[in-house]
């Protein structure tokens, strides 16, 4: 399919992303595996549990991935594409937005409420990907600024079609989901 070229070489000749990290268009992130915590999952029971989680799982749809510190000034960095990915609606059969939390980075004493956001938001879009970062891992091997908040997009086969450490703009929020739009072969609305 000629689409996932033209959508690399694209991304490739955009504007130059910022570079806090180790990410490589066109390839997988750096495998990392998550067993304190993990995965939130929550089941029939409204009741929560963990699973160990591996990278190697961010194939199989497209993806946003937030990598985010557990603090609210992490948080707000990219508040503006969190609003956008639910105004899209993106068809969950093929899309889902994968969060990882970092809650190694958070300020002392608040871990308990930074997870008690993190379930609240997994009961109001139980279709999300909510991971529990506990020792920061994900930090360390994909070489990340502390305290931030990090996007990757990842296509189907979880290779790297867009990333940046800190603050989207809003005209990188539109080239974000406008990418996603492409790649999940959806339609812009006019």
């Amino acid at each position: 399919m000629l689409l996932r070229p033209l959508l690399v070489a694209s991304f490739l000749l955009s504007p130059v992303q910022a570079s806090a990290h180790n990410f490589v268009v066109g390839k997988s992130v750096q495998p990392v595996s998550i067993a304190d915590r993990g995965e939130l999952l929550l089941d029939n029971q409204d009741e929560f549990s963990y699973r160990s989680w591996n990278s190697s799982e961010l194939a199989g749809k497209v993806r946003i991935v937030q990598y985010i510190a557990g603090r609210t000034s992490a948080k707000k960095k990219n508040s503006l594409l969190i609003k956008a990915v639910k105004k899209a609606n993106f068809p969950q059969d093929r899309f889902q937005p994968t969060t990882i939390v970092n809650t190694d980075d958070v300020i002392f004493g608040s871990g308990f409420f930074v997870l008690g956001k993190i379930e609240k938001n997994k009961r109001h879009y139980p279709w999300a990907q909510f991971i529990i970062d506990s020792d920061g891992l994900g930090r360390k091997t994909w070489q990340l600024n502390e305290m931030s908040s990090t996007i990757l997009v990842l296509d189907k086969d979880g290779h790297i079609l867009w990333a940046k450490d800190g603050n989207l703009t809003p005209k990188e929020v539109q080239q974000v989901i406008s990418m996603v739009r492409k790649v999940i072969g959806e339609s812009s609305p006019l």
